[in-house]
């Protein structure tokens, strides 16, 4: 696969995790489309592996989407709430490689609250009362996301 094949993947996987934080836009469809074209044109075997971890990874994610919570609307969570608090778990991922989106979303979320509020307690409620609404079920689409796209990094550093 060519250098500008490879970078067209890896822009294509970044613009579906950032689908994930826009209502309509099928973000784990995006990421999966990259990580298939990827492994459809690079046969070896670890690609294969790649394309099969990040089909299990989204498939699961999809799976535990009905059980989470998700109510956006009775909450009162503003959009850019949630834009920040996935700019932050994007952030927090390659800072802290995985585990850092869980950081980087609370702390985005976090932060634009206590912008918008004005105080650290307001802040706070406000930010547990995101995470209850929107964050968590955003949080596992967006982490399955990031998983796979450090996955296909990976195999590019490995292979």
């Amino acid at each position: 696969m060519s250098v500008w094949q490879l970078l067209a993947v890896g822009l294509l996987m970044l613009l579906g995790v950032i689908g994930v934080l826009i209502p309509g836009v099928p973000g784990q469809a995006i990421v999966w489309a990259a990580a298939a074209w990827w492994a459809l044109s690079d046969t070896t075997g670890l690609a294969w592996a790649v394309l099969a971890g990040a089909t299990g990874v989204l498939l699961l994610s999809q799976a535990l989407r009905p059980l989470l919570p998700r109510r956006p609307r009775e909450a009162g969570v503003p959009r850019r709430t949630v834009y920040v608090g996935g700019a932050g778990g994007i952030v927090g991922f390659f800072v802290l490689p995985v585990m850092g989106a869980i950081a980087g979303f609370i702390g985005g979320i976090y932060l634009a609250e206590r912008v918008r509020l004005g105080s650290h307690g307001a802040g706070r409620a406000s930010t547990r009362t995101v995470m209850r609404a929107v964050g968590t079920p955003l949080l596992v689409e967006l982490f399955a996301c990031l998983l796979v796209f450090g996955g296909w990094l990976g195999a590019l550093i490995a292979g």
